[in-house]
């Protein structure tokens, strides 16, 4: 049976994955905190280019799993709005897949422009949860569990939210970029399981059986500048 870091992992090494983190290294400067970091991928990843890359979770165990993996970095326990970090301690700050569990997340901007240097880039990165695309035999009922799935989520739509978040927070220089991640086979199947609907899901694992699955995920990417 799969565990959440096989699964992480697996997502994680696909092309697009690769892609659009590496994508969200740039301009991050010399000193990192990747917050929500959970199995520490992008926290090695930034050292092996020559950050001192700090990564910090709420997980305990995520973090010790983390830290075992890529020595190369540093990890810490820790919560998006209150970082075990000094008052301008970083050039880069870098939350993926993180908003959409946060209920408000206006503090965890207050936080990042609070650790980051005068000039210091903030990268945010995550999937609009409430505009997934599946191809379904029945698009009504898809529409209707797509909107359900999203609504168990305290704010599944952060990722849209992302430009106005960073304007009203005093970031400045602020950026958006659109990606698709397009999943065709069974690796996609456990971001289906969580819809309720057992012959819905049915049809789906038919469909990946037999070449036919199509889900399509929006990611966005937005950056900006801490200014003075």
């Amino acid at each position: 049976m799969s565990t959440l870091r096989d699964l992480l992992d697996a997502f994680d090494e696909l092309p697009q994955a690769t892609e659009l983190r590496a994508r969200s290294y740039h301009d991050l400067g010399e000193v990192v905190v990747d917050v929500g970091c959970g199995g520490g991928r992008a926290v090695g990843e930034l050292a092996r280019l020559g950050a001192r890359a700090i990564g910090v979770d709420r997980d305990p165990e995520m973090v010790a799993a983390a830290a075992a993996r890529w020595p190369a970095g540093e990890f810490h326990v820790g919560d998006v709005t209150a970082l075990p970090l000094p008052d301008a301690s970083v050039t880069g700050y870098r939350a993926d897949k993180v908003l959409h569990v946060v209920e408000d997340p206006a503090p965890a901007l207050a936080e990042a422009r609070r650790v980051l240097r005068p000039g210091g880039r903030v990268v945010l990165t995550g999937q609009d949860w409430d505009a997934i695309v599946v191809d379904s035999a029945d698009p009504d009922r898809t529409r209707a569990l797509v909107h359900a799935r999203a609504d168990t989520m305290p704010n599944p739509r952060a990722a849209r939210q992302y430009r106005n978040l960073l304007l009203d927070n005093g970031f400045t220089d602020v950026t958006v970029e659109g990606h698709m991640s397009v999943f065709t086979d069974a690796l996609a199947l456990p971001m289906l399981a969580g819809m309720d609907d057992d012959r819905w899901f049915d049809e789906q694992a038919d469909r990946a059986a037999h070449d036919r699955l199509l889900v399509a995920v929006p990611v966005l990417l937005a950056a900006g500048t801490r200014g003075d």
